[in-house]
């Protein structure tokens, strides 16, 4: 209680301007120059200024690279699955200078999946899908459609 009463007291009282006078020195002696608060000169913090907007701007463009390479990455995926166009991926792209590749690590993983698609797509790989067939629904498919195709052409040929 007692320490509640000493604050209330001492803020009024400071209000007043009667013991206010510890603060205003500590304004005083705070230099108003940045450069001089830092402990450098003025040609020193000008430098120093530059170098961290010049780190801040290098920075800012590795990002935009990333994005756009992300971008470019979405735009292969979407044409290779045929899915609708995205706006904003070009609009990153095109920040980005359009002169952006993908990754290495994801060329090479784009590389991979293309040579399996052309494995897939070639002889060989009809060859190896040949063996996982169930060849008994395939007989049973193709008898059924010879026979509905028969039964058509007695309907319509009285020779038959």
């Amino acid at each position: 209680m007692a320490f509640l009463m000493k604050s209330m007291l001492s803020n009024q009282v400071k209000n007043l301007g009667l013991g206010g006078g510890g603060e205003e020195s500590k304004e005083e002696t705070t230099p108003s120059d940045p450069a001089a608060a830092a402990g450098m000169t003025r040609e020193e913090y000008e430098e120093y200024q530059k170098q961290m907007v010049e780190e801040k701007m290098e920075r800012d463009a590795a990002f935009v690279q990333k994005k756009a390479e992300r971008a470019c990455l979405r735009v292969h995926l979407r044409e290779k699955y045929r899915l609708p166009k995205s706006e904003l991926d070009e609009n990153q792209i095109q920040m980005a200078g359009d002169d952006v590749d993908l990754p290495e690590d994801l060329q090479k993983m784009v590389a991979e999946d293309q040579v399996e698609e052309e494995d897939k797509d070639s002889i060989l790989g009809q060859l190896q899908n040949i063996q996982n067939m169930d060849m008994d629904a395939i007989k049973e498919k193709a008898q059924a459609t010879f026979t509905e195709i028969k039964q058509a052409a007695e309907q319509k040929c009285c020779v038959m």
